[in-house]
């Protein structure tokens, strides 16, 4: 069983019951974490509120990844409430949908900037920001795809993106393990979430990897928690720099 007591952090990007973000809140919460959570904007607050029932330790706050004042409050109110952190978990992506849907070519410059700032930079922003409250050995993690790597059909810009955000954890990992602090990916498969719901028949993709993954089961946030759970306790101290895929096998065959 693991213990997570004293350890004190950050997860970003809840949107609703069903996204890896509170899968990962739930699970540290109940191993004895504590975690503050937040949440991109009004519309999710609606989704969220209803959440502090099941968590009432966890604090809940407001978090637009691309404001720097948001970001700076978050930070702030990290360090009032709990002085020292011992991870961040960065759970965030977003494209608009015409340029998600429409291929790379066609992709606006607009659209590819937006959608690098949100999914990429706000991590490497967020690992800046929260560099000076992190404890010896703290852990920092985000969530990447199997397109990072391959051309996913539908998956288009987003592709690119996720490749920068790999390349910006070993990056990471380099600066930031001089403190002893690790940066790991996590590459789950693909779980019915509302950041997948805007791609282009998902259901079709995640038939298809259900059914070629080595692992005939299917996938779930909890899955994806439990793993982000190891890489938070002193069991991953020696694993960073690394993208750790959690989908049943599914990147090991064609």
């Amino acid at each position: 069983m693991f213990d997570l007591k004293g350890k004190k952090g950050l997860v970003v990007g809840i949107a609703n019951q069903h996204s890896i973000a509170f899968a990962c809140t739930q699970l540290l919460s109940s191993m004895g974490a504590s975690v503050i959570a937040s949440y991109a904007n009004e519309k999710a607050s609606n989704f969220v509120t209803p959440l502090q029932a099941i968590l009432p330790d966890v604090t809940f706050t407001q978090c637009d990844v691309c404001c720097d004042k948001q970001l700076i409050n978050l930070i702030e109110l990290t360090q009032a409430k709990f002085g020292q952190i011992d991870f961040v978990i960065h759970s965030v992506a977003f494209a608009p949908l015409e340029d998600l849907r429409g291929g790379l070519l066609n992709s606006s410059r607009e659209g590819l900037k937006l959608a690098m700032d949100v999914s990429c930079w706000s991590f490497v922003r967020l690992g800046r920001m929260a560099e000076p409250l992190l404890n010896p050995s703290s852990s920092l993690i985000t969530m990447s795809y199997l397109g990072s790597e391959r051309a996913v059909q539908n998956y288009n810009l987003m592709g690119p993106i996720k490749a920068a955000l790999e390349s910006s954890v070993r990056y990471m990992a380099l600066e930031l393990g001089e403190q002893g602090h690790r940066v790991n990916a996590v590459s789950p498969g693909p779980i019915k979430t509302r950041a997948a719901s805007g791609l282009k028949d998902f259901d079709t993709l995640l038939e298809r990897s259900t059914k070629k993954a080595p692992l005939k089961r299917d996938l779930s946030t909890r899955d994806v928690a439990g793993a982000v759970l190891y890489l938070v306790s002193d069991l991953s101290l020696a694993i960073t720099g690394n993208t750790l895929y959690v989908d049943n096998g599914y990147h090991v065959v064609d």
